[in-house]
């Protein structure tokens, strides 16, 4: 048998690939920046419940909307509050939260606070189901009511999603989103209306202008099939006004059985970053993108190996909703709350 032999230089450079290779890691994320006077965003915040405590308000921050850092010792930071939490900063200036006791409850309630740290009641809406155009047939449930304030039309426009049909997953697949308006969040427009032209499920849904268009992300609720491959994923539907009429939703941006999306521009202003949770509370997802429009890729990340993850959350986090806020506003509720890291 004949002998190879290998020359010193090929042998190194050998090892040298295997070496490599070994300790290889994909790239960071886009849209960070090098230092932090830098950025356009300075700073997040993470408005969440938990998975042992389900509907309860709790915050965690970041400075590079990539780690998240828990505050108040992981304890709740405002105890009357209850529902899926979304924040929004209003007409005034001021922040507004809204919330529900549960979908079964008849009202949405808002609070609303000068500096995230102290919230007080606001209002209370009980919207008349029965009253919505084409959906009198809708049962008495509100979902995860969500609130955005519309700088254009000087208007918060209030979304909620509203089954139709009892009994497992048709219950689900029945789910339309909802919407009232109003420019105090004290008086609202005389019904609520659907959202969506296009006849499927739909939860989770949130409004946002960027650029000239404004999109709603979504979740598709429709059960995965074969026959129906976006089925329980996250998808963006695109419309030239605040109402519409949006576009049938694009290709999934999420794996299926993910839900609770939310998204923040990164530091640098050039990325979106659009997280949502693989349910029921195993782990979040990162997509990212340089335009809503996509192509979106996944980051990795929440697997607990630090090495690995280019994103990280607290353990046991559960949705809510993520807001840009300033150096000084973070400065302010990590001196209130205390931060764990």
């Amino acid at each position: 048998m004949k002998t190879i032999h290998f020359k010193p230089i090929y042998l190194l450079s050998f090892f040298i690939l295997i070496v490599f290779n070994l300790s290889a890691q994909q790239p960071d994320p886009p849209g960070q920046v090098e230092s932090p006077e830098d950025a356009v965003n300075q700073a997040y915040l993470f408005a969440h419940m938990t998975h042992q405590d389900y509907g309860e308000l709790y915050y965690s921050v970041s400075l590079d909307g990539l780690h998240w850092y828990a505050l108040n010792d992981r304890k709740r930071v405002f105890d009357d509050y209850h529902g899926h939490p979304d924040i929004c900063k209003g007409h005034d200036g001021r922040y507004y939260i809204a919330g529900n006791r549960s979908d079964g409850s008849p009202d949405i309630n808002f609070w609303v606070s000068e500096d995230l740290i102290k919230w007080e009641k606001h209002s209370t809406f009980t919207p008349d189901l029965k009253s919505t155009p084409d959906y009198s047939y809708a049962l008495q449930r509100i979902g995860a009511p969500k609130v955005y304030f519309d700088q254009d039309s000087k208007q918060y426009v209030v979304t909620w999603h509203t089954p139709h049909k009892e009994g497992g997953e048709i219950y689900w697949a029945s789910q339309r989103t909802l919407y009232v308006l109003s420019k105090d969040l004290k008086t609202f427009s005389d019904h609520p209306t659907r959202l969506f032209d296009w006849d499927m499920g739909t939860i989770d849904v949130f409004i946002r202008k960027i650029g000239q268009n404004y999109y709603a992300v979504i979740k598709d609720e429709t059960y995965p099939t074969l026959y129906w491959t976006t089925g329980k994923t996250i998808r963006i539907a695109k419309a030239p006004a605040l109402l519409g009429p949006y576009s049938e939703p694009g290709p999934s941006i999420s794996p299926n059985f993910r839900e609770a999306p939310m998204l923040i521009p990164s530091p640098d202003g050039k990325i979106w970053y659009l997280y949502y949770e693989q349910y029921p509370g195993v782990s979040y997802g990162l997509s990212i993108a340089d335009n809503m429009n996509g192509p979106w890729f996944q980051a990795s990340g929440y697997t607990f190996y630090s090495d690995w993850d280019k994103y990280s959350f607290p353990s046991s986090v559960r949705h809510g909703c993520m807001i840009t806020i300033s150096k000084e506003e973070y400065d302010r509720l990590v001196d209130h709350f205390g931060i764990v890291k």
